[in-house]
Parts: C-alpha cells; structure tokens; sequence
C-alpha cells in the first residue's frame, strides 16, 4: 500500500472525527469547532490533490477511505456510531467544495441524536451541493405499505443515493459497490411488484442536477416494469434490475468534458463516448457477485435489432430480452429528462423514435407492451384537458393510453378544487360538461404541486 495515500486518509478521517466531536461538545459557533472545521477542509483538500473524490465506506470491521482500508471501527468508535445512527454508510466528497458545506455537515451529524425520529427510523439524509450521504441498503421496514407514496418516495430518493455509490465505486475502485446495489434493488423490485403506478410516477418527478443518479435508478424501474408485464419475477427480475442499473456504468471511465459536454459531440468526442459498452462489459465482469447478465446488457444496450447501433462490427442475431427492454427504457428515460443543455420530449415524439426505420431498431411487440404500461401520459404527469381543466393522471387505460385516468385539480377558469374529481376519459360520453381527452402536458412545477401526493 502507498504510505503517503495511507496517511492522507488516515488524517482526513481523525479531522473528520475530531471536528465532529467538537461539535457535540461545544455550542454552536464556538472556536474550537471552527478551528477543527478548518482542519478538516485542509484534510480535504490534500486528499482531493491526489483523487477527484474521497469517499468514505463504514463496512463490516473497517473504515475504507476510497479503496484504502484506514483502520477497524473500534479505533473511531464514536464516529462510527454517529455515522450509523443517521444511517449513513457512505460519504461522497466532490472537488469544490465549500467549507459551509463541511460545517454543515458536521453540524447535521452531530445533531442526529435530537433528530432522530418517533418511529425510530434513521432521518431523512440531507443534500448538500458537492457532498453526497449514502445508505447501503434501501430501507425496507415499511415494506407492508408500499401503498403510502411517502413511503415509495423514501425508497425511491435512497436508492438514487445507493446509485450514487455504485456509481462512486466504480469510478473510484473500478469495480462497482454489488452489495449495495443488490440491496437498493431487491427493495425495488419488490416496489414494483406492491405500487408500480407510484414508483413509475417517481421516476418522472427527477431532480435534474443529479441526472446520471437517477436516470440508472429509472432504468432499472422501467425495465423491471416492462419484465413483469412478461411474467418475470423472483431472483430473475432482481436480476434484470441490477443489469439494468449498471447499463452505463462504463461511462466512469469517459472523460468528464465529453459525458457532460453541453453542445452536440464531434466526430472524436463521440467515438470517445461509443467506448463505454465495452468498458462496462469488461469491468462488470470482472467484478464479483455481478449477475452474468450485467456485462451482457451492458456491452449490447446500444445495439439494435437492425444491426446498427454500436460498438460498431458488432453483430447479433439476437438481442437479451433484458438488453431489447433495457434499450427501450434507457432511450424512453433520456429522451424525456429535461437537462440544462436538452429540452424534454414529449412521450408521443419518444415513441415515434422507438418505431422509426419502420420498426426495424427495437421490437415492436415490447413497445406496444411499453406503451400500455407507461401511457402517452404516463401515471404522475400533470395535463391540459380539452375543457381548460387542468388535472393529474392516475391511472394508465392500457387499451387506449391516450385516455387514462385522470384526478381533475383546477377548474376551466384555472381555480383550485376544494374536492377533485377523477374522470375515466375511454368512458365519459363527449360533451361540453366533462373532459373527454387532454390536449397537452404541463410542469408541475408551475403550480407547485407534487403530483404524486395527488394520487
């Protein structure tokens, strides 16, 4: 092991220790908690001279900083146990981050004993810009009511976090953290099973700044989604869910100027961003307790049924029905996320690319499958009515996916309901009374209102 690496982590962490002591010791403010806060952002700062991330795993008997195990948890006792009283197994440090964001941190952690909640359930775990708090496992207590959407959010917003640490793990010890991720997904896919109208609603209502996160989160839903409607289920959904999670886990290794790149990628920088099947194949199979259907999903994902696609001179008589119902949400997911540099698409407009070149790209039975499961509007969507009422979609109507089941909120002259209505729209005779169809699809942050409360 390299001894500077050793000492540099050693001595981040025994900053990090000492820094929160002393905020549990002193009031708020006091100088001896600022002198430690100082000394810590130092440590940060020497650690994130060598390495773009530091990151911090409390596992088993040791604390690992990044891929360097520091020491055994007794040796920093009670910093492990405030760590696992916020239920927190991971820490994720980015570069540029601001000492309001360390003294924040310290201060959250060092409060956990007077937050923590009635039910004995860890708090929620703060968001901070340029530092990310992980759970390892998706807390799955709640698992008879998966009916409460609080319930499915929670378990939703853990598993973006645990995506976070497969992500960092892959990137950093180039082998992505499979304990975790088989944990977030056994969580899942059970939520798939109990609510999936709730959990495919969460997966439109995105955070967008931290996109990557849960665009691998909604991919795995979205492809777990599609492999029930097949009768998939047990240890071979989960499976189909953690080689959907890891599709674009290759992309840790392109350079971070062409994966966010906010104009279109030249020629170079595209064949530089086409690398990332095959190094997610290989990595993933390098990688223990990595179903054997993770590297094949990865390698095959951008590869459709027509023979184009890449890695270029690939070709495959037939694709894993994982990969055809993996591409098929991984195409749906990015083309409907509105990024900073990329408006969102509509999902008639998402489609029409699923069935382009004549149906020849994707199988077109699993799309119209997709279809039905998803909707034109899919479940969470706030809509236009063709009345000006504008409403929620509860409910997708397979047979027909551009009438669901719709929650109406706001009456035609744009007034809040005291008591919204739900309006089946294959079944309400056309009249000038009640909705019949929608006519477009609105941002619910316009209204300020979360949909899926509404449902």
């Amino acid at each position: 092991m390299d001894d500077k690496r050793f000492q540099l982590a050693d001595d981040f962490l025994r900053r990090f220790a000492s820094a929160l002591r002393s905020a549990q010791l002193y009031s708020v403010g006091h100088p001896i908690i600022a002198r430690n806060i100082d000394a810590l952002v130092s440590g940060i700062e020497h650690v994130h001279a060598s390495q773009p991330t530091i990151t911090v795993g409390i596992g088993g008997n040791e604390i690992v900083v990044g891929d360097i195990p520091v020491g055994k948890v007794d040796l920093l006792g009670d910093f492990v146990k405030r760590m696992q009283r916020a239920g927190i197994e991971r820490v994720a440090i980015e570069p540029g981050v601001a000492r309001e964001e360390i003294s924040d941190l310290v201060y959250t952690l060092a409060s956990v004993e007077t937050r923590r909640t009635d039910d004995d359930r860890a708090p929620e775990l703060p968001t901070f810009p340029h530092i990310r708090l992980g759970r390892i496992q998706v807390d799955q207590r709640d698992e008879g009511n998966l009916a409460d959407a609080a319930t499915v959010r929670r378990m939703y917003d853990d598993a973006v976090s645990v995506a976070g640490i497969v992500w960092d793990s892959a990137k950093n010890e180039k082998q992505p953290d499979a304990t975790a991720a088989r944990s977030m997904v056994d969580g899942l896919a059970q939520a798939v099973a109990q609510n999936r109208t709730a959990l495919m609603a969460l997966t439109a209502l995105k955070t967008y700044d931290n996109y990557t996160f849960t665009h691998m989160v909604n991919v795995s839903i979205l492809t777990m989604g599609q492999a029930r409607g097949l009768g998939v289920d047990g240890p071979l959904l989960r499976e189909f869910g953690m080689a959907a999670l890891m599709h674009d886990l290759g992309k840790v290794q392109t350079p971070i100027e062409v994966l966010n790149k906010p104009d279109k990628l030249t020629d170079a920088e595209f064949a530089i961003m086409k690398r990332h099947p095959v190094d997610g194949a290989e990595m993933l199979r390098r990688t223990p307790d990595i179903p054997t259907l993770a590297p094949v999903v990865a390698f095959e994902h951008h590869l459709r049924r027509d023979g184009s696609g890449y890695p270029h001179s690939v070709t495959r008589p037939n694709l894993n029905i994982c990969t055809m119902l993996c591409s098929i949400a991984d195409v749906y997911d990015a083309m409907r996320s509105q990024r900073k540099y990329q408006q969102a698409f509509p999902t008639e407009r998402i489609l029409e690319v699923l069935k382009r070149n004549d149906g020849k790209q994707f199988d077109q039975d699993l799309v119209r499958r997709f279809v039905q499961l998803i909707g034109i509007y899919p479940a969470g969507n706030m809509v236009r009515l063709n009345t000006g009422e504008i409403a929620v979609v509860v409910k997708v109507y397979a047979p027909d996916p551009y009438r669901p089941q719709v929650r109406v909120l706001f009456d035609r002259t744009g007034s809040r309901l005291d008591l919204p209505y739900d309006v089946n729209l294959w079944d309400v005779e056309s009249d000038q009374d009640r909705p019949t169809s929608i006519v477009a699809p609105l941002d619910p942050a316009d209204y300020a209102i979360d949909p899926l409360v509404l449902m």
